[in-house]
């Protein structure tokens, strides 16, 4: 509860954040919120501090933080080039649905429009709001202080209402020492909102009736079920009416990868099970799933999908990605928990067997054939023993190394395509990627927000050489704050992610990918162990399959920062039963299967 005195507009905010029960605020300091940091230290019983060495980290550490444990942090930046690093971190929580306030500095109120040190003036006065309009839910720019208990309450209802994403709250410098009054009671403004909207109950029972009636039927799932809550209620209703499910890179984990029902990976690199399944689907029912181009094939029929003829009911939060990519025979805004739970009740008002049909057996009994001839196929790579290391016997010793509580954070890069396609995480929360707008250092950064969310459980992120470099600075802030994680640098000298598509599309023709020494030709990188070890974190290099276990066991096991540089062969790319077009260069070649004719 707010105290009875006049608080500043810095206090206000940080008194909101208490009431919230945010834990940490992510930052780095700039003149622009030296009153920000101020009114955080006055409170330093209530709420942590976390000092870092890039802006865009702060970000990146507040985002894995939510989808850990589901509770939004607070960042704070400063004015000019200070927030304009924050945009990336904005735009990947943004696009994945993920909500943080972004406390950011400005100019004083009295220097508007005059071109003070670091403002943002040629086209409107203090004008950072329009640098981040496209990457965030909305800007908040008080500019006095009496509007500050307005704007914070506001700004957190957004935040975390509808689809949830991040929130910018853009304070001139003044501002954070003006008066304000009283904090807003957030008890009083938030603790009755529920946005746990449901579906009109008549699409429910046509929902139901498609499932129930279908031969050939899949549940597909996304980040709205992972991060919804939705887990345990997909699999009660999966297990009840023996449908297989499906997952998006972005709702990998939302099922037990392991369960019989458990496809895998839908995408152009994703399992022959679960792109032969979906195609062939009479109803699909996609719940929280926006269709991308590398779920979808590139939204080229037969390959992931073939809709139509498939009967696709699109449940989401948000109306806009219903029938976006995809024309729907039922289209439901509903917030997938909520709908997952009312047609669970449906189900139960019809006393109907819960046996599974004889054409579902059958259906059930083909996918298990499709799921061995993927597995006959993708074997021999899990056995491979080569120096550099095998990419998927890599993936494969990083994920049977870990234990079953470990959070993995991966970064952008090939290397995520291997870990979403061999990994096997058993919980929404097991492995952790961006999908939607993708920056190199969100595994790197993100790992910290990961272990300060689950400080008892091994946090660990695979991130590729190029993106470590780029965010090599965590390094200091896990020092700093003593945080035990652990970084496996898939080092494999290039961009190869990008180096493949100049290989696949362009003829081969390479440029601007490899890291190499200009005197020998041969590949180069820092010592990423010695530049660990600089650092206070403890670094190791491994270059045979049959150490990266243990290795990653050691670093899990040292309980300190620690940092494992794998040398990785950058020569292979995953494969799939997918495919991806890149117009006007040309439609990649599906690994394994062929694409689906109906009819």
């Amino acid at each position: 509860m707010a105290a009875s005195n006049t608080l500043n507009g810095g206090q206000v905010i940080v008194d909101y954040l208490i009431q919230e029960k945010v834990p940490y605020a992510f930052g780095l300091c700039g003149h622009g919120n030296i009153g920000f940091i101020d009114a955080l230290y006055e409170r330093s019983d209530d709420i942590a501090t976390i000092s870092v060495h890039h802006e865009t980290v702060a970000g990146f550490m507040a985002d894995v933080y939510y989808r850990v444990s589901g509770r939004p942090t607070a960042t704070f930046t400063s004015c000019g080039p200070g927030s304009a690093n924050l945009p990336i971190a904005l735009a990947n929580a943004y696009f994945d649905s993920v909500p943080f306030l972004a406390v950011t500095g400005n100019v004083p109120t009295s220097q508007f429009n005059r071109g003070a040190f670091q403002e943002t003036y040629r086209q409107y006065q203090a004008d950072f709001p329009s640098t981040v309009r496209a990457y965030c839910k909305r800007v908040f720019q008080p500019t006095r202080g009496d509007m500050v208990p307005l704007a914070i309450r506001q700004a957190w209802k957004t935040m975390v209402t509808g689809r949830p994403g991040p929130v910018v709250l853009d304070v001139p410098f003044d501002i954070f020492k003006e008066g304000a009054e009283q904090a807003p009671d957030a008890l009083d403004w938030n603790a009755n909102i529920s946005c746990r909207c449901g579906a009109d109950p008549e699409g429910v029972e046509k929902a139901l009736d498609m499932l129930l009636g279908a031969e050939r039927p899949v549940i597909l799932v996304g980040q709205g079920v992972k991060y919804g809550g939705a887990a345990a209620d997909l699999l009660a209703l999966a297990e009840r009416l023996g449908i297989p499910v499906a997952c998006s890179a972005s709702g990998t984990g939302a099922i037990d990868t392991k369960h019989p029902l458990a496809l895998g990976l839908i995408a152009r690199n994703g399992t022959y099970q679960a792109n032969h399944a979906c195609r062939q689907a009479d109803v699909l029912l996609a719940l929280g799933v926006r269709f991308d181009d590398r779920t979808s094939s590139s939204w080229l029929p037969g390959y992931s999908f073939t809709i139509p003829p498939t009967k696709l009911i699109h449940v989401d939060i948000d109306p806009d990605e219903i029938a976006r990519n995809y024309p729907v025979a039922l289209g439901l805004m509903a917030d997938v928990r909520t709908f997952l739970r009312q047609i669970s009740a449906a189900l139960d008002a019809r006393t109907i067997t819960e046996q599974v049909s004889s054409a579902r057996a059958a259906w059930l009994d083909k996918i298990a054939g499709y799921k061995r001839e993927w597995e006959d196929f993708v074997a021999p790579g899990f056995t491979a023993d080569t120096t550099p290391i095998h990419p998927q016997r890599a993936a494969h010793e990083i994920d049977r190394a870990l234990p079953e509580d470990a959070i993995l954070v991966s970064d952008i890069g090939v290397h995520h395509n291997w870990l979403i396609q061999f990994c096997t995480p058993t919980r929404p929360d097991s492995l952790i990627g961006s999908m939607g707008f993708g920056p190199m250092g969100f595994g790197v950064a993100g790992v910290l927000g990961a272990k300060l969310a689950a400080p008892d459980r091994p946090c660990v992120s695979v991130c590729g050489d190029g993106a470590f470099f780029m965010h090599a600075s965590v390094l200091g802030t896990a020092v700093e704050y003593q945080l035990p994680v652990v970084w496996v640098v898939w080092n494999n000298y290039a961009y190869a992610s990008i180096r493949g598509l100049q290989r696949g599309y362009l003829d081969g023709r390479e440029l601007a990918t490899d890291f190499k020494n200009p005197q020998t030709g041969q590949p180069y990188n820092p010592d990423f162990a010695a530049m660990a070890r600089s650092a206070g974190v403890e670094g190791v290099s491994v270059d045979r399959a049959a150490d990266l276990a243990d290795a990653i066991r050691a670093g899990i096991a040292a309980g300190r920062p620690y940092l494992i540089d794998a040398n990785i062969s950058a020569d292979l790319n995953p494969t799939g039963a997918g495919v991806w077009e890149l117009p006007g260069l040309g439609l990649s070649k599906p690994g394994f299967g062929k694409r689906h004719q109906p009819g």
